[in-house]
């Protein structure tokens, strides 16, 4: 049976695990051409050979998302390898959290440069190929953060309400020519995203957290991406709010 993404090409940053892992995994299952990209280049060539033991096409594009540079370089190499962009799903992003007073203003330059700027940074490369073609799907990947503020997430929250803020304003741009813009806003993912806590309460606080609930696993995100990049091109799916059934917050 023909994929319902047969002939389409995306591009899946931040692919070396958890949700890109599963996301890219779950594209190139339904026939998508998939381009591959992270920093760490061996686990992405393990992404990469599970993809195509799967009988999927990939290719693994090494890229740090906080370089303009390199971001533009994954969208050249992905237009000559396969010609065109149909999605691009920004996942790459981290999460830093602790208070604001005290906080490590180092952690927080580096988590607006991963979160917001790179996601900007392969919008405004993938822009003009997806208008030449008057069609693409653009997925940003937010957060409940993005629409609730808590006490010791703030950096994070405003990095994630500046993605949806930004992902409204790009559909409104961007909708003439036939572009659709996506957030999809997970709740508490079982995913590696906060082994970079280094304030020792705001790790115990979100370790604690997490006991509370049966987190969501990366392939329900990656299901929730498909679902919206595989609707006729007259549905433009543009927020999805998925928390486990447990997570009250």
């Amino acid at each position: 049976m023909t994929g319902k993404l047969e002939g389409k090409v995306a591009i899946i940053t931040g692919a070396s695990a958890g949700i890109g892992e599963a996301t890219a995994i779950a594209l190139a299952a339904e026939g998508a051409q998939v381009v591959i990209a992270a920093r760490r280049s061996d686990r992405l060539d393990t992404v990469a050979q599970k993809i195509t033991e799967n009988g999927g096409k990939v290719l693994p594009i090494v890229t740090d998302v906080t370089d303009e540079a390199q971001v533009k370089n994954l969208v050249d190499k992905a237009i000559a390898a396969w010609g065109r962009v149909d999605i691009l799903v920004n996942n790459a992003g981290i999460a830093v959290i602790g208070e604001i007073d005290g906080g490590n203003t180092a952690n927080w330059r580096r988590m607006i440069d991963i979160n917001v700027l790179g996601v900007m940074y392969a919008t405004h490369s993938v822009l003009p190929i997806l208008k030449a073609q008057n069609s693409g799907h653009i997925v940003n990947i937010s957060s409940v953060a993005g629409r609730t503020a808590r006490a010791g997430i703030g950096i994070y929250n405003a990095t994630k309400w500046g993605i949806n803020g930004f992902s409204e304003a790009l559909r409104q741009e961007v909708y003439q020519h036939n572009i659709r813009v996506t957030i999809i806003e997970p709740g508490l993912v079982d995913t590696e995203i906060n082994d970079l806590i280094d304030d020792p309460i705001a790790k115990q606080r979100s370790e604690e957290r997490r006991k509370t609930v049966t987190p969501l696993e990366s392939e329900d995100i990656a299901a929730a991406i498909v679902y919206a990049v595989t609707q006729p091109p007259r549905v433009n799916v543009n927020e999805i709010l998925i928390r486990p059934t447990q997570q009250g917050w």
